[in-house]
C-alpha cells in the first residue's frame, strides 16, 4: 500500500508487526533529493523519497501526520512518529522525545532516499526497548522538503552554496513542532528529556540549535556533520560559546566518508576539529560527550543504521 495515496481520513494499517496511523491528509509531490559536491567529496545533502515503489519497513506503533504546515516557513512537510512499546497500555506514562531530521530515511525503506535503505530506528529502538537497554521514548522523524533542505540546515551561507537559514527551522521546531508534538503525545518536555539529531547537514544543525536552544534540547546526535560548511563556522560557533550548556552530545564520523582516502581523512580531521573545540569548551568525554569513528563507513544510511544502537544507548540510557 502506498501511503502518500491514503484518502482525506485517519487509517491504521494493521500489518503485524507494523501498527501505522496516518493522521492527516492532503496528497505531497515527492521531491528529488539532489547530490553537491565539495572539493570532490559528494555530500548528500537534499534527501527526498525514493522514485522506485519499495515495501514499507515499519516497526511497531507508527504516526504519519501528512503535510503538517509551518507559517514560520511557509511550507507543508510530513512528520511520521514512532511510539514505544506499552505506550497505549499505560496512558499515565510520559516519555522522552528524540527528534531526528531527513524523516523519510529514518525508519521506511519505501521513503528513502537510497531505496530500501533507511536508518532502521524503529527495529532498533524497539529491539533495545524491549531489552531494557535504554528508556522508552518517543521519536519523531522530519522530513526535509526536498528543495528547501539546504536552506533550513545549514546556520550561516557557504560561498559556494549559499543558504544559512537554519534561524528559521530552529523557530519552527520551538515554535510551531513541538507544542504540536507535546500536546499530541504524552512527553516529557523538559530539556534532559528532548534530543535532537540527524547526519550530514542534520548533523550539523542539530548542533548548533541544540547549542542555540539548550533549554529545549538537552541530548544531540551529530552524525556525520558537515563541519566544513561555511568555512568551518560551526567550529567558529562552539569556541564563542562563553559557557558551556548543559548538553549531551553523541558525535560521529565515517572514515571512508570522501571520493578518495584524501577526501575522507579531511572529513575526519574536521569531525575530531570539531571534537577538540568541544573538550575545550568542557565537554567530558565518555560523560556528557561520545566521540566515535567508524571504520570503513561511508557517508549513507547503511552506515548510519549500523550506529543507531551505540547513539540511543549513549543519549538515553535506561535509568537504574
Amino acid at each position: 500500500m502506498n501511503l502518500t495515496r491514503l484518502p482525506f481520513q485517519s487509517v491504521c494499517l494493521r500489518a503485524v508487526p507494523v501498527r501505522v496511523i496516518v493522521c492527516a491528509v492532503k496528497f505531497a509531490a515527492q521531491p528529488l533529493r539532489l547530490l553537491v559536491r565539495r572539493a570532490a567529496l559528494v555530500v548528500l545533502f537534499v534527501a527526498g523519497t525514493a522514485g522506485a515503489q519499495q515495501p514499507h519497513t515499519l516497526t511497531g506503533d507508527i504516526r504519519v501526520h501528512k503535510n503538517f504546515h509551518s507559517t514560520i516557513l511557509n511550507n507543508d512537510r510530513d512528520v511520521i512518529v514512532y511510539l514505544p512499546p506499552g505506550y497505549q497500555a499505560g496512558l499515565k506514562r510520559r516519555y522522552a522525545v528524540l527528534y531526528l531530521h531527513d524523516g523519510q530515511n529514518l525508519f521506511d525503506g519505501a521513503t528513502s532516499f537510497i531505496p530500501g535503505q533507511e536508518w532502521r530506528v524503529d527495529e532498533t529502538a524497539q529491539a533495545l526497548i524491549a531489552a531494557g537497554k535504554i528508556e522508552p521514548l518517543i521519536i519523531v522523524g522530519i522530513y526535509n522538503t526536498g528543495k528547501d533542505r539546504i536552506d533550513e540546515y545549514t546556520p550561516a551561507a557557504d560561498a559556494k552554496f549559499k543558504s544559512g537559514k537554519a534561524d528559521l527551522y530552529g523557530r519552527m521546531l520551538v515554535a510551531e513542532l513541538k507544542p504540536f508534538i507535546d500536546s499530541s503525545y504524552r512527553t516529557l518536555p523538559g530539556p534532559q528529556h528532548t534530543g535532537l539529531g540527524g547526519s550530514s547537514l542534520g548533523g550539523l544543525v542539530s548542533l548548533y540549535l541544540g547549542l542555540k536552544y539548550p533549554k529545549v534540547f538537552g541530548r544531540l546526535a551529530v552524525v556525520s556533520p558537515s563541519v566544513w560548511f561555511a568555512n568551518h563556522h560551526i567550529v567558529h560557533y562552539v569556541e564563542g560559546l562563553t559557557k558551556r550548556p548543559r548538553v549531551r552530545i553523541w558525535l560521529d564520523i565515517g572514515t571512508k566518508e570522501g571520493s578518495n582516502a584524501e577526501d575522507a581523512q579531511r572529513t575526519v580531521n574536521d569531525a575530531r576539529l570539531l571534537k577538540e573545540t568541544l573538550v575545550r569548551k568542557g565537554w567530558k568525554p565518555g560523560k556528557d560527550l561520545s566521540y566515535f569513528e567508524a571504520e570503513g563507513a561511508e557517508h549513507n544510511e547503511r552506515a548510519w543504521a549500523a550506529r543507531v544502537e551505540q547513539m540511543l544507548r549513549f543519549l538515553f540510557p535506561r535509568k537504574a
